[in-house]
């Protein structure tokens, strides 16, 4: 079952509908007019159930199908935008300096769109299908905030499923992975104490710049040296902040960076051997290091079974031959993490062609990969919820 004929006639109308989207981008949470645009697109198609303000900002609709009882299957799609200046120079380019749809959700929240109205005319299936529009995926737990706020047990969800556009890939294409396929992603803020003093008189002072600069190239030892290199660790130093005259050596320095793991049990190791590096060589230099370590989204986890069957769905839109099935983990987050923690599902990835990489400011979603997606979220549920 390759592009569905009706979707195909489709596409212009959902390209309508992205590229509207484009224009205003919103960020995080706060996406108001976005979840507007989308609770009345959903009114007007005739979902059974449209409620607003999950999580905030999110929006999510229950389609029932005609063929009888069942259970509810749930699609995600996220709606927030980046603080970017976008450099695109598309017509549909953003109205709003500074912020820009550099990741594409503007794209995945048209194609669920596309797909809510094209089961609401059909429903050609049993049990329901919950569309879900989740605000804040860009560093604000949007998924978790709609979990905490009881979107798996207020709609009945059994199952979830997630997808994201992925540059480079061919249009007409899908990639996907079991087990880990995003990495979990954590932030750490390292500040160094020592003792300021004049530039002139080093021997009076406890250098934090000297004993932040040893910790830097500290660090990477616990990847290099201390990390199975089958295990993927990334630690990040991204930031050093310390003093603002040439001729002061200041009391402290600040670095902040990130550290991106696939496994719990990796990531309980770099939070442990970060703070035991930073401590140990601060205290070598006569300084003391002060750790604050944050974990963010989790690892994305595909689950065996619901992978299978996406690989199944992906094969039927776009052909066997395109769809890669054991393609490397990315180490980007996503807190669709969160959402595959709460229910067994799997996330996969639709190919956008040759684009400019995502949060790039050239960036562009392809709406050439409109058909493709909406199909697979189509051929998700009839398949899933097949009478």
């Amino acid at each position: 079952m390759p592009v569905i004929n009706r979707v195909a006639e489709m596409q212009d109308q959902v390209a309508e509908w992205r590229r509207h989207l484009h224009q205003n981008p919103e960020l995080l949470y706060d996406v108001h007019e976005t979840s507007k645009f989308v609770a009345e697109k959903l009114r007007s198609f005739g979902c059974d159930i449209v409620e607003t303000g999950i999580g905030q900002t999110g929006v999510v609709a229950v389609i029932k199908g005609n063929q009888g009882e069942g259970p509810v299957v749930g699609f995600r799609a996220d709606m927030d935008a980046l603080p970017i200046l976008e450099t695109s120079g598309k017509p549909w380019a953003s109205k709003t300096p500074g912020k820009a749809h550099s990741c594409g959700h503007d794209g995945h929240t048209a194609m669920l769109l596309g797909a809510a109205q094209y089961l609401a005319e059909t429903r050609n299936f049993k049990g329901s299908v919950a569309v879900i529009f989740q605000p804040a995926e860009e560093g604000g737990a949007g998924a978790l905030a709609m979990i905490n706020d009881g979107l798996m047990e207020r709609f009945g969800i059994a199952q979830v499923f997630g997808m994201h556009n992925e540059p480079r890939l061919p249009v007409g294409s899908f990639a996907i992975r079991k087990g880990s396929t995003m990495a979990a992603a954590d932030t750490f803020e390292i500040t160094v104490h020592g003792r300021g003093s004049h530039a002139a008189q080093p021997h009076l002072s406890i250098d934090p710049v000297l004993a932040a600069s040893h910790i830097v190239v500290a660090l990477q030892s616990i990847v290099s040296r201390e990390t199975d290199p089958l295990k993927s660790l990334v630690v990040t130093v991204a930031s050093i902040h310390g003093g603002e005259a040439n001729n002061v050596i200041p009391a402290y320095v600040k670095l902040g960076g990130t550290v991106r793991t696939l496994l719990p049990e990796t990531r309980d190791f770099a939070e442990k051997r970060l703070t035991e590096v930073a401590q140990s060589t601060a205290i070598a230099h006569g300084a003391s290091a002060e750790i604050v370590y944050r974990r963010g989204y989790p690892v994305t986890f595909n689950h065996d079974e619901e992978t299978d069957f996406a690989v199944e769905i992906a094969s039927k839109v776009a052909g066997s031959r395109a769809v890669h099935t054991n393609v490397p983990p990315h180490m980007g987050a996503e807190d669709f993490s969160y959402m595959l923690e709460s229910r067994p599902g799997a996330f996969i990835f639709i190919g956008n062609g040759e684009t400019a990489s995502l949060h790039n400011a050239a960036y562009d979603f392809n709406d050439e990969a409109i058909p493709y997606g909406v199909s697979y979220w189509v051929t998700l549920a009839e398949t899933a919820l097949a009478a």
